[in-house]
């Protein structure tokens, strides 16, 4: 229950929006009215998805913001101790912090004092990476940029006190990665999404004050090519306005042309609404769907944001992540990984060893996953373990299991007398046969060396078969 005190002010901020949400409003709408794209789900989600995004294929995820202090739990800290009261938050709370200590009290340790965003953007190279997806803000309300409309609650005015948002981008463009901006449409405990909440979203004090100013800011402020939408699931899309700003988004925004977005803008929009799907958190699907899609998941299995408790087992291995990567791009979608910096900006070794490991092994093989397709098998469901792609007139095999024989059998593609077969990393074509029994591909494989061997999942590249 608030108190009186409590109420009036709430009450106070409530009415201070008004005006300024009724001329945001106005002017999206104004915006849209006149352009290609209308404020419908019909109309937005007929527009084209820019190409880049399908050909990117794989894409680095950060978690990254205030709940990176504590280090513990998951990036949910603040609710799971103070929303949820799980006992075990209040009990690391009550073992490591004084009396009194509040969540906001994190901030100012939040320094990022060994933020690099150069060698970021480099290690994001060199390990693949098309596009990378930064939290510009996560549930908790914090911005990773000088955010106008989150005083003293931003990078630049407490913490770090730099524009982390900004700085990264400068370096991803400079190394040719698309940059994408993680926003949650919620916050926790704001007192104007409280508000809102309590009375069942039929006001919007706070979308028209914090959401949709922030919105529109990044975009301008930034040029991202990617708008990663989160936090939306308590509240429908008409309480957001979300076909309103994506129409203003697609029609007369600065990236109106490269701009993409995923479909979490309200409680009835995943896996129906946007520009790509989503779904669901680690979501893959067992058949091609009908539009693009993007599996994203994290290195330590247990959390998004940085722990300090992690163990070996808690982290994907090399082959996990790999097979991953196939699964999803031979399914048409893309692969975005996550990783937890550290408070400091810190990205721990063995993160960087995995992102690493992922850029050796696509530096011999990233040419049956990029600007790749799907073949009209996408597996075969054999004593192997094989995922097909397919690239102008290549089709592109991926196998993990390496036969005893030397010999791979393959049931799908049809040979021809056109037919060629190579290994990428291998220089020379590769020797086949056709099964006299039931037609089968036969492909006879080099030698197993040491270093071909630790490449642990192989990619064939098929020429002329049907």
């Amino acid at each position: 229950m608030k108190s009186l005190g409590e109420e009036t002010t709430v009450a106070s901020m409530a009415a201070m929006v008004t005006s300024a949400a009724q001329r945001l409003l106005l002017i999206l709408l104004a915006a849209s009215a006149s352009a290609r794209y209308t404020p419908d789900w019909e109309s937005l989600d007929s527009r084209p998805l820019p190409s880049w995004f399908d050909e990117a294929k794989f894409g680095i995820f950060l978690h990254w913001g205030v709940y990176s202090v504590p280090a513990w739990g998951s990036e949910w800290f603040w609710w799971n101790w103070q929303g949820a009261h799980l006992p075990n938050y209040e009990i690391f709370m009550h073992s490591y912090y004084p009396p009194g200590f509040s969540y906001a009290d994190f901030a100012p340790q939040f320094r990022a004092k060994f933020f690099d965003p150069k060698l970021w953007a480099k290690l994001f190279k060199a390990a693949g990476a098309r596009y990378v997806v930064l939290t510009s803000k996560h549930h908790e309300g914090f911005t990773n940029w000088p955010s106008p409309t989150s005083w003293n609650w931003n990078s630049m005015d407490v913490g770090p006190h730099r524009d982390l948002v900004g700085e990264l981008g400068h370096f991803l463009r400079e190394e040719n990665i698309h940059y994408g901006l993680y926003h949650s449409l919620l916050e926790w405990f704001n007192p104007l999404y409280v508000l809102d909440k309590d009375n069942n979203f039929t006001t919007q004090n706070f979308v028209m004050t914090k959401a949709l100013p922030e919105l529109v800011d990044l975009v301008n402020k930034y040029k991202p090519d990617l708008i990663w939408s989160d936090g939306e699931w308590e509240a429908p899309d008409t309480y957001w306005n979300s076909t309103e700003f994506l129409a203003w988004l697609y029609n007369d925004s600065p990236v109106k042309d490269k701009i993409v977005v995923n479909d979490r803008w309200g409680i009835d929009t995943g896996c129906k609404h946007g520009g790509y799907l989503n779904c669901k958190d680690k979501y893959k699907p067992k058949t091609v769907p009908e539009r693009k899609w993007e599996m994203c998941t994290t290195l330590d299995k247990m959390s998004w944001g940085y722990r300090e408790v992690m163990n070996n087992s808690d982290i994907l291995t090399y082959v996990e992540i790999i097979s991953d990567l196939v699964d999803v791009v031979s399914l048409g979608g893309n692969y975005l990984l996550n990783i937890g910096p550290t408070k400091d900006g810190v990205i721990i070794p063995i993160f960087q060893e995995r992102l690493l490991s992922v850029g050796r092994w696509l530096s011999i093989n990233g040419e049956g996953i990029y600007a790749s397709k799907p073949w009209r098998v996408q597996m075969e469901h054999t004593t192997s373990r094989l995922w097909f792609t397919t690239k102008q007139s290549a089709v592109y095999v991926f196998f993990a299991d390496w036969p005893m024989s030397g010999i791979l059998q393959l049931t799908s593609p049809v040979p021809t007398n056109m037919t060629t077969v190579m290994m990428l990393g291998i220089p020379e074509l590769l020797k086949w046969s056709e099964d006299s029994l039931d037609r089968s591909l036969l492909i006879y494989l080099p030698k197993l060396s040491p270093d071909l061997a630790d490449m642990k999942i192989w990619t064939l590249k098929l020429k002329g078969v049907e």
